[in-house]
């Protein structure tokens, strides 16, 4: 049924409905304190159904894209192409017009001209390479010289400089650029316990200077690395590789920003060259190409349509900044900078209908602190882009498309939303954004634009209520209508099975976490999308993270857990792997874990592998399953049997990621923090000497360091461990419990 056959009253009913559900979202505790700014218009008749502080200007995070990516559409054109162009001396001609001298040689140097192509990956290197020995290339006599002047020397973006690390969505804009100007680190086990880790950079060039310090450790040890990347002398990059990786984990990539772009790309070029018997006598050095070189082999990237795709429906901010770049080359004939191309990107913002000087817009991605737009800014710019039929297809198809693919491939899949809504999503820390449009079941289409600021909750509450707003405008023209819409999205009313049911299908899911399959994948995804009992969701997640562990998985883990009984209780009543621990004689504390149905679990040997993924990334530092570790730390409090579990693992911890752990200490609240604390303390205090080393020297830097209250709790740790002694010494627990002291060794 179309919405011109709907009836006007109906209609009227259904905006009002909206309203409503809309209205109820932001009500809702996860949005408490929160600036909200939010607004959507009908694509079809221009009228506004809905808006809250809808001229505020706030932070969109990466919805800031949209605009970068409209204006290069409009100015550039959706079959725009990046070139780079490989050049030789002029004299370097032979008679007849030929570039290369006998048996294939360019004699005197080969140059490469970038224009900020934001697109070649090692694979695309390794393809030219291929064509310039296709081409008749044997060996250049003199240098390999790479010219990046299409840009200006200034490499990072405003708002970039506000975060200090060498994380790879922080890396620099390069007219001669390569893996968005990061380099991949893959980091394998040595053959055996105490042997160094295999470390590879791909690609691998000289121009890394790599440091591998990573030792091999026995399988059941925990993980935890650390890969840092620094400008080296002669303009290289130092890769120093640190930490401990256990016999039979997989091969780990990680990825870091570089520092000299066109020296990365050089040094790769070259290797690559040689690899393909391509021999280049000279060195690899930056410099201008001649004017009026020979043109041996131009490369031409895909069109610009395509590489939006990257822009919006991934967020890459490279290739955002990237293109504002090329964007100010192409239209003011100077080089690219950031001036130049905020400034052709505000001339087509002011013809689209927002004035200058009504925002704010520092660069192109929307990375950190420096941009503010209103939701009427955005709606607007989207509707423009509808109504704009030369570019309308290409820009709505960079989108990323609900439950499908992109940033959104993972949202709003079980709603009717999935397939119909297409949007660009931000998040950055305390802020959470969802722009786009959506075709209703009832054949309207509307833009949207969601922005909230400043919220002190986790962000999954916050995308899960921008997420509902979107269902239930999917929602618009069924019978449900939008409220319908709203429960979908949020999963109301979780259904949990039985306990012998949800032991069947625990043990179902944990044969898959186990065989680590990616083919389980799709199949792991659906399986997420239509599951509601809390616990069964968080063991599906864990098989995902563990299927494919480049995806979504990790991410839904985190999400879904909570130490709670719904979750942490039910996953131990569920227990498949359980089995009794010789001389546990408390069961499962039912106050704790759940109902009475906790006795049976009684204590077990093998933590749930969800606890395990948990405990796994809390070695590695994150900081999400840390904050939920001090959860179930403090459930182990009131619980015997999960306090001898956590024994083992969380000494591994609490030597490989102490301050981490003392930070998520310090974020929680009393309650949960008074009883982690208590753990916490009888355990160190059952450490030797040699183990307790990095906590004790953590717990130093807290005590000198500048945040007053990490410098408190401290020296409370320092005196819950005094106090765990002294009851060690006679003979019982702090609480005053009958019981020994847990061994680092486990029960």
């Amino acid at each position: 049924m179309t919405q011109s056959a709907v009836a006007p009253e109906r209609r009227a009913a259904e905006r009002t409905e909206l309203k409503a559900a809309i209205d109820e979202v932001f009500k809702t505790a996860a949005y408490n304190g929160a600036r909200v700014g939010a607004k959507v218009v009908s694509l079809d008749d221009g009228s506004t159904l809905y808006e809250r502080n809808a001229d505020d200007l706030l932070n969109p995070a990466s919805n800031v894209k949209l605009f970068s990516s409209a204006a290069a559409l409009a100015r550039l054109g959706s079959d725009y192409r990046f070139t780079t162009d490989f050049l030789v001396d002029k004299g370097a001609r032979e008679r007849g017009g030929n570039v290369l001298g006998a048996a294939g040689e360019v004699r005197g140097n080969l140059y490469v001209v970038g224009r900020g192509d934001p697109t070649i990956t090692t694979e695309v290197l390794y393809g030219l390479a291929l064509q310039l020995r296709y081409h008749g290339l044997r060996s250049v006599s003199g240098d390999l010289v790479l010219d990046d002047s299409y840009f200006d020397g200034q490499r990072i973006g405003p708002g970039y400089d506000q975060e200090k690390t060498d994380r790879a969505y922080l890396a620099p804009t390069g007219a001669l650029s390569l893996n968005w100007n990061s380099a991949g680190i893959v980091i394998a086990p040595g053959e055996r316990e105490g042997r160094p880790a295999q470390v590879e950079l791909s690609p691998a060039s000289p121009y890394f200077v790599v440091e591998n310090r990573v030792v091999t450790v026995a399988s059941k040890k925990l993980r935890r690395l650390s890969v840092s990347s620094t400008p080296a002398p002669g303009g290289k990059q130092r890769i120093v590789v640190t930490g401990r990786i256990a016999l039979g984990d997989e091969p780990m990539q990680l990825w870091k920003k570089i520092d000299n772009p066109p020296l990365y790309f050089g040094e790769s070029l070259k290797a690559m060259l040689a690899a393909n018997g391509v021999r280049v006598k000279g060195k690899v050095r930056v410099g201008l190409a001649p004017k009026d070189g020979a043109v041996f082999y131009v490369r031409r990237s895909d069109s610009l349509d395509l590489v939006l795709k990257r822009v919006n429906k991934n967020s890459s901010n490279f290739t955002a900044e990237q293109l504002v770049k090329t964007l100010g080359a192409q239209v003011s004939g100077a080089q690219g900078s950031w001036s130049n191309g905020l400034a052709a990107v505000e001339g087509f913002l002011a013809e689209a209908g927002i004035p200058r000087g009504t925002y704010i817009m520092k660069n192109g991605s929307g990375l950190n602190d420096a941009n503010r737009f209103s939701a009427s800014q955005l709606c607007t710019l989207l509707r423009a882009m509808w109504e704009r039929s030369t570019s309308s297809p290409e820009f709505l198809s960079s989108l990323g498309i609900a439950g499908r693919d992109g940033t959104l491939a993972f949202r709003m899949s079980s709603t009717e939303a999935a397939g119909r809504l297409r949007a660009k999503t931000g998040t950055l820390e305390n802020v959470s954004a969802l722009s786009g449009v959506v075709e209703t079941v009832g054949g309207e289409h509307f833009a949207f634009a969601l922005m909230v600021n400043d919220f002190a909750q986790r962000t999954v509450g916050i995308n899960r209520g921008l997420d509902a707003i979107g269902a239930a405008l999917a929602e618009l023209g069924t019978p449900g209508g939008p409220a319908a819409g709203l429960a979908k999205a949020r999963g109301d009313a979780p259904l949990a099975a039985p306990i012998d049911e949800l032991r069947a299908r625990l043990t179902t899911y944990e044969s898959l976490a186990l065989a680590k399959d990616p083919r389980n994948a799709q199949l792991l995804r659906t399986a997420l999308a239509t599951t509601r009992d809390p616990a069964l969701k968080v063991a599906i997640a864990d098989a995902l993270y563990r299927s494919d562990p480049e995806g979504s998985g990790a991410r839904e883990l985190l999400e879904s857990f909570s130490a709670t009984p719904e979750v942490l209780g039910r996953l131990f009543q569920g227990a498949p792997r359980g089995e009794a621990v010789e001389g546990a004689v408390e069961p499962l504390a039912p106050q704790t874990l759940g109902t009475k149905e906790a006795a049976s679990a009684a204590a077990i040997s093998h933590l749930p592998l969800a606890l395990q993924s948990l405990l796994a990334l809390s070695a590695e530092g994150d900081r999400d399953a840390l904050n939920h570790l001090v959860g179930i730390i403090a459930a182990a409090g009131l619980d015997d049997a999960l306090r001898r579990e956590l024994t083992f693992p969380l000494a591994e911890v609490l030597a490989i990621a102490p301050d981490e752990l003392l930070l998520a200490l310090n974020g929680a609240a009393e309650a949960v923090q008074r009883p982690a604390l208590m753990v916490l303390a009888q355990l160190i205090d059952s450490l030797p000497e040699a183990e307790r080393a990095p906590l004790a020297t953590a717990l130093e830097r807290a005590k000198g360091g500048v945040d007053p209250f990490l410098s408190a709790l401290a020296k409370r740790i320092d005196e819950q461990v005094a106090a765990a002694a002294s009851a060690r010494q006679q003979g019982t627990l702090a609480g005053g419990a009958e019981s020994p002291a847990p061994s680092p060794a486990g029960p």
